[in-house]
Parts: C-alpha cells; structure tokens; sequence
C-alpha cells in the first residue's frame, strides 16, 4: 500500500542512514547521530529530526519489551514524542496517574506491528503489510492512533476478497469497524460459496460463525452451508484439544446447528450430506426425512425456508434491438465490450440476444478479463425463444469487479446465425447504485461496439 505521506529525497536519504546506523536487533544507535554533536543540522525540518530518533537508543528515556513470551523484543522509545502522537501514551507519562518507569512490558502486541505504529508516530509515514496489517490495526486502536487505524482499514477493504472476508468481517467486529464489516458482508453474500470454502473461514470465532449461518442473503446451496459448518467444527476441536469425532464437532457447534437451513435442501443433497455425516441425532434425522416425505410433518428447531440470497440486478446498455435477414452472425467469432465502474460490484454473468428466426440452442464460451488477467471463463448453454428478450448466461461464481479499472467482458456463441443484436447504445448507464462506463474493446471481432452488438446486459451484485 502507498504511504498516505511521501517521504522527501531528504528524509529517505536519513532513513538510510539510520538503518546503516541502528542496531536493529537491539535499538542501540550507532553513527552520525551518536558520534556527531551536530548530526542536527544535517536535516532541515523537525520531522526527519524526529525520524531519526526512531528506534534509537540515544536520547531513549522509556524502554519496551514487546511480543510475547519467547519472542520479545526491546524497542527504545522517547517518551514526548510518543505522547504527541498518543493520547494513551501521554496519559502513561504524562497523565495524573503516570508512573516513572524505564521498562514497559507489551505482551499482546506483535513487535513488527508495534514498530509499524512507532514508524508513523516518529516519521509520518505508514508502511503496512498484508501478514501484519491486522496487528498494527490492534496496536493503533489500543494507543488510540486514529490517522494509522484509519489507513490499517483503508489497506484491508482494498486487499478485500472471497478467501479473507471471513476472517476480516470477525476482526473488523472486533474492532468495531462498521464500514469494514458491511464491506466484508458484502463480499461474503454475493460470493458466499468461496467464501464459505477458504481456508480462514475456519478461522473465525464462534460468534461470527453464528452471525454467518443467520444471513438471509447467502448466495449460497444450503449444502455448502453444511460442509462449512463440519469443517469450522473440525478445526474447532484442535483449537479446544478435543478429537474431530462427530459427537465432539456436534459439541462444538452446539445451537448453531440449528441455524442451518437443512430442510431447505433438496431430499437427495439431505440423504447424500447431514443424513449421513453423523452430527444430527436419530431423531433428527428422522423428524427431517419425515418433514420431506410425510402429509403430517413434525415441527423442526431447524428453519425450513431457503435463503432469499442477493437480488441480482441488471444493466441494460441499449436503448433498442433490431434484427435483419443478414445479420447478426457469429462463426466463432469474439463479441466484446470493455466496462468500468464507480464502486465495487460483483459480476455474476451476462443478457445475451438470441435467435431472429425462431426458438435455437446456443453454445457460449463467456470470459471476464481484468487488464492483463483472465478473472474467470465457462462454457454454457442456454435456449432462446425467438423473442427480442435476453437470456442470462452465469458464472460458476460472482466475479469481484473493484472501481475505477475497465474490465473486458467476452462471448463467443455457436448456434443460430441470424440473431438480434442492440442498438443506440450508451457510454454511461446508471443502474441502481451504480454507474457504469463502456468502452469499445480490441478483442471484438464480430462488431460489437458501444453502439451496438451483443453482450446487450451485464448481470450483478451490489
């Protein structure tokens, strides 16, 4: 992530040499600003004066033992300019119930993050990592550093995906970060089955586990709901050093088995999945057998309704659609359209046009490209009617489609030659919340355009 403040050619040039100069293993500072009694003039503004005292012993007034147990690590500190950059720290030294000490222990702050929080406090600059990031943004919100946790959660929202939404919604709750939750909440309902899959969603605490299994806005099979659930309860035994059988898994999951929809799955998914996997009772398996088949069904602690999911929504790009006796015609040939949009949706496929002649089958070969990088392709199969309507073509998942970039989407259809085909189109469509851009792409060769052609709707979440 860039730095929110730019270090000039000065400054980067005395962080050189401070890392030429301290003894990083220790704090212990070495060089000019130790050997030189006017290492001051050598830098023209109070900041990159200030920088030069970070993680420097000279002058160091307070000492820290940072990490836990095992893996600590000294960092010398100087106590005013940690108290201009922390109300925590000036109440610590400079607060009515200050007290003089010369070594402070911090056993729940990792030391990278706390030098990460150090490094903005002393020389204005922010320098966050994707492994490390989560830290510095605990360590920001205990010293109450407002400026870094705000761009600790700027660096999360846009490094957001399907594999770490679950364990960032668990942190940002934590945190109490609402705009980073609805963003995360965003990710894991349109694109709920990736994130169901990922490795950290076995990560996140029984509460978030909860909160999950509760949404009505999933956009995902009931059955991956299961699955997620069996292996959060997995991994949940090893962290409470307990034997993945299923009676412990049941044990651990406790009343938020009953927060999957189980009934809402199809009899044979039932029959193939929970009925076999152990954690349901006999009872339980019998009353639900019984819900699906019997005229008299027994009362359920599991909710039988499905999901609603997401509302997918559509932007329709021409204004009419035509057709004549000669076009419009494929052969193979690629049909493109470059987009762009003003927040982040999530594409989940494409409206295309259909036969002019009569009721077809076709055959789509559908691509989404991000510059340089396929973001996903399938081959499907859709019928047309003969009617000017559009059909909806999907992706196996949601694509996320991040702001502000143009991204390309592609079809290559094989069937009816003599389809419709749109027109008037427009650089600019407003579809609910969002606004997209169309561009023309160089990876059509069949004529679609801007103006007109095929790939006449984009279909989305947002």
């Amino acid at each position: 992530m860039a730095a929110e403040l730019v270090p000039s050619a000065s400054t980067q040039h005395q962080q050189q040499n401070r890392t030429n100069n301290n003894n990083t293993g220790t704090g212990t500072g070495t060089g000019t600003a130790r050997g030189c009694c006017s290492w001051q003039g050598q830098y023209p503004t109070i900041r990159e004066r200030n920088s030069v005292m970070f993680n420097n012993e000279m002058m160091a007034d307070v000492h820290f033992v940072v990490g836990p147990p095992g893996g600590t690590r000294r960092v010398p500190g100087h106590k005013y300019v940690l108290a201009v950059g922390s109300s925590v720290f000036h109440a610590m030294f400079y607060g009515d119930l200050a007290e003089d000490q010369d070594e402070i222990r911090i056993p729940d702050v990792e030391p990278p993050s706390f030098l990460a929080m150090l490094k903005y406090i002393y020389c204005d600059e922010i320098d966050l990592c994707a492994d490390t990031v989560l830290a510095t943004l605990y360590a920001a919100k205990k010293y109450i550093v407002p400026h870094l946790a705000r761009a600790c959660v700027n660096f999360l929202e846009t490094s957001l995906s399907a594999r770490n939404a679950c364990v960032l919604l668990s942190q940002s709750c934590l945190f109490e970060e609402a705009e980073l939750t609805q963003r995360c909440w965003e990710v894991v309902d349109a694109q709920a089955e990736l994130a169901l899959r990922a490795d950290g969603f076995c990560d996140i605490d029984a509460q978030t586990l909860e909160s999950i299994l509760r949404r009505e806005t999933l956009n995902a099979k009931e059955t991956a709901v299961f699955q997620a659930a069996l292996s959060w309860a997995e991994a949940e035994c090893r962290r409470r050093d307990l034997a993945p059988t299923v009676e412990n898994k049941r044990l651990v999951l406790g009343k938020a088995i009953y927060l999957i929809r189980i009934p809402a799955m199809a009899l044979e998914d039932f029959a193939d999945g929970p009925a076999q996997a152990g954690v349901l009772t006999l009872n339980e398996t019998n009353d639900v057998f019984l819900w699906f088949t019997a005229a008299n069904k027994p009362e359920l602690r599991f909710c039988s309704a499905a999901r609603k999911g997401l509302a997918p929504r559509r932007c329709h790009r021409f204004q009419s659609c035509a057709y004549r006796s000669n076009q419009w015609r494929y052969r193979g040939r690629c049909d493109s359209i470059q987009f762009a949009v003003d927040r982040r949706v999530f594409i989940a496929g494409f409206g295309l046009y259909g036969s002019s002649c009569g009721s077809a089958e076709y055959g789509a070969r559908i691509e989404l490209k991000r510059p340089g990088v396929a973001a996903a392709q399938r081959v499907v199969q859709y019928f047309s009617d003969g009617s000017s309507s559009t059909f909806a073509v999907w992706f196996e998942h949601p694509v996320q489609i991040e702001p502000d970039a143009f991204y390309t989407a592609s079809v290559v259809l094989d069937g009816n030659e003599l389809s419709y085909f749109g027109q008037e189109g427009q650089t600019e469509v407003q579809s609910g919340p969002v606004t997209f851009q169309f561009q023309c792409s160089s990876d059509s060769t069949n004529g679609t355009g801007v103006q007109g052609g095929q790939i006449p709707e984009l279909i989305f979440y947002a």
